[in-house]
């Protein structure tokens, strides 16, 4: 039996892959100590650290909504009202419409059609996704995700507005979940001793934020500040941006990473990266193309789809190549990062896959 502080990789959908990997650790009576992740790396993180097993997370991963996976539902169109009126009135859209002088028509006339033709534009879903798109970052609202979230985290006492600091006093969890800032440009590493007044579950949205996939998220003034530095305002978006696996911050003991994680683990944990490798078959399974005619075979989707599949399958490299010893590679090739609709045998290739490789990192590690 061994403790691990652990690092999820991001990689989409596929990190469902973690529960199969999660459930050799527990069957042998292995423990957790500090859990970070990004991307999916962060959902999964999360739901360990408010206690989380891994049937639970087989569990919310098969659950069905009008005959189809939930999260599915991930990939929720922008409804007309998600637009709040500052975000409206600063569009690319409305600006076009304004710079557009219409002969013998009154300039407050002019004002209002602009703006009712811009909600009745919007109220297409596929006009509100490509205006997301522009305007928000992203195709899709992210709202789904949250509420998902929030009813996960909350069967675990962990409340919608929870903060960081919060959350680490009920669970006695050490959880750290990685953004990007696109504003100033900066990897920011989110837990109670950085950011405690962000809300557990934006955090993971945070995190999820996937650039061209889902909205960005704007760093709100009751958040309070990280590292005693306001974030009001700030764009907020998916940690993958600047590292995917932030192998770093249980692997390395600089004063950055003191300065995020404390002093060293309270308990002797090894480290233990959790990665999502797309360059590992899947023993049985083939790379699957979205069907035909959805929103995922749109040609814009499409390239961000390969983008995402590139960006997620590039590593922090130097931190793989001085702690590979105690990496654990998950095989994923010709799975997609927007495959939200796995079920089946193919959803059970991938866990297999996983399994069998935890076991094989185990008996190597620990022999």
């Amino acid at each position: 039996m061994a403790t691990f502080d652990v690092v999820f990789e991001g990689g989409g959908a596929k990190g469902v892959a973690f529960a199969g990997a999660l459930e050799v650790l527990y069957q042998g009576n292995h423990r957790l100590a500090r859990l970070v992740g990004t991307s999916a790396g962060a959902i999964t993180a999360a739901l360990c650290a408010a206690g989380f097993t891994p049937a639970e997370m087989l569990a919310a991963v098969g659950e069905r909504v009008d005959g189809k996976p939930r999260f599915t539902r991930f990939m929720d169109v922008p409804a007309r009202n998600s637009f709040d009126a500052g975000r409206l009135e600063r569009s690319l859209l409305l600006q076009m419409l304004e710079s557009i002088d219409v002969p013998f028509i009154p300039e407050a006339i002019e004002r209002r059609f602009d703006r009712a033709l811009l909600h009745a534009l919007l109220a297409n879903p596929l006009y509100a996704q490509l205006f997301s798109f522009v305007e928000c970052g992203g195709f899709f609202a992210g709202r789904a995700f949250l509420d998902w979230i929030q009813e996960k985290l909350a069967f675990k006492g962990i409340a919608p507005n929870d903060t960081l600091a919060v959350f680490h006093a009920k669970t006695g969890a050490d959880l750290s979940l990685v953004v990007s800032d696109t504003t100033e440009m900066e990897m920011l590493v989110l837990n109670h001793r950085t950011a405690p007044d962000v809300p557990v579950a934006w955090a993971v949205r945070m995190s999820m934020s996937i650039p061209f996939v889902w909205q960005e998220v704007i760093w709100r003034a009751e958040w309070g500040t990280y590292l005693g530095r306001s974030k009001t305002g700030n764009v907020i978006v998916d940690g993958g941006v600047l590292s995917n696996f932030p192998m770093r911050l249980i692997a390395t003991s600089d004063e950055f990473v003191r300065a995020i994680m404390g002093e060293a683990s309270p308990f002797e944990a090894l480290n233990l990266g959790l990665m999502i490798d797309e360059n590992l078959p899947v023993p049985g399974a083939a790379a699957k193309a979205p069907p035909a005619g959805s929103f995922l075979d749109f040609p814009p989707v499409r390239r961000v789809a390969r983008l995402l599949d590139t960006m997620m399958g590039a590593w922090d490299s130097e931190m793989v190549r001085r702690f590979n010893a105690e990496i654990c590679r998950l095989p994923a090739k010709g799975y997609g990062v927007l495959e939200f609709d796995m079920e089946g045998a193919r959803l059970d290739l991938l866990l297999q896959a996983a399994r069998q490789a935890m076991t094989e990192h185990l008996r190597a590690r620990l022999r």
